[in-house]
Order: structure tokens, then C-alpha cells, then sequence
């Protein structure tokens, strides 16, 4: 259950990663789902997730991106935080339903902590946002490839 919790907190930092690597991991058969939250590992869902993760990491850098605790960026982190929560949950032989909700509470926490331990390294460490987006992506993908390869 921990780690349907983790899996949205990752999903609070970059909302599309922890889907992208959910439906990898299911489509190479790490993760075993059963219907219907096993169609994110079919192909078309391996696809277009690697794609929204690729362009959300690229948009994530550009000045003019909106805020993630802004309600658009939430309501995405708190839906892939469940169902990748679900889906993390289920894949250990627990409550997928549990495992959401779980999940929803770590994309809330993920998307405030995330979002105030940014801003807080670049003023601390005085940088530009680029080097702590970087970290942050590093952390969000490696977390979710760490969580989806226990399974």
C-alpha cells in the first residue's frame, strides 16, 4: 500500500511519468492488471502515455507553464495519482479502490510538496529553475521505475 501511495506522489511532480511507467510495466508483464486497468499497458496506451510523459517534461521547463497547484494541474495530478495508485495497488494483490485513494493523497501531497520544495531550492540554493526541474524529473521518473519494478 506504500507504494500506491508513492506512485502518487510521483504523479504530483509530474503528473503523465508515473502513467507512462505503469503502462510499460504492465505491457512487458511486470505489473499483472486485470480488466479494465489493464488496457493502459496495451500498445496505443504505451504510446500515447511515453508521449504525454515526453511533452509534459519538455512543457515543464518552458517559462509560461502554469502553476501545478493551479486546478487544472491538480485535478491531473490527483487522477493519475489514483489510477496509477489503483493500478500499483491491485498489481500487489490488494484493493484497488484502496490503492486510489491512496494515490490521490500522494499526487495532493506530491503537487504542494513538490511545487514548495522547487521554489524553496531555488531561492536557498539561488539557482534557476532549470537544474531543480531537472532534479525533480529525475526524481519523478527513477521513484516510478523504482515502484512499477518491485512487482
Amino acid at each position: 500500500m506504500l507504494f500506491a501511495f508513492l506512485i502518487g506522489l510521483f504523479a504530483g511532480l509530474r503528473s503523465l511519468t508515473p502513467p507512462a511507467a505503469v503502462a510499460w510495466s504492465t505491457h512487458l508483464g511486470w505489473l499483472k492488471l486485470s480488466r479494465p486497468l489493464s488496457l493502459i499497458g496495451s500498445l496505443p496506451g504505451v504510446i500515447i502515455l511515453s508521449l504525454l510523459a515526453i511533452t509534459e517534461l519538455m512543457v515543464d521547463k518552458l517559462p509560461n507553464t502554469p502553476n501545478r497547484t493551479a486546478p487544472v494541474g491538480l485535478i491531473a495530478r490527483i487522477v493519475t495519482g489514483g489510477l496509477t495508485g489503483a493500478c500499483v495497488s491491485l498489481g500487489g494483490g490488494r484493493s484497488a479502490l484502496a490503492g486510489a485513494g491512496l494515490g490521490v493523497a500522494g499526487g495532493i501531497v506530491g503537487c504542494f510538496g513538490g511545487y514548495h520544495a522547487r521554489a524553496w531550492l531555488v531561492k536557498s540554493l539561488r539557482l534557476t529553475d532549470f537544474p531543480v526541474a531537472l532534479l525533480e524529473d529525475l526524481i519523478a521518473i527513477g521513484g516510478s521505475l523504482f515502484i512499477v519494478s518491485r512487482f
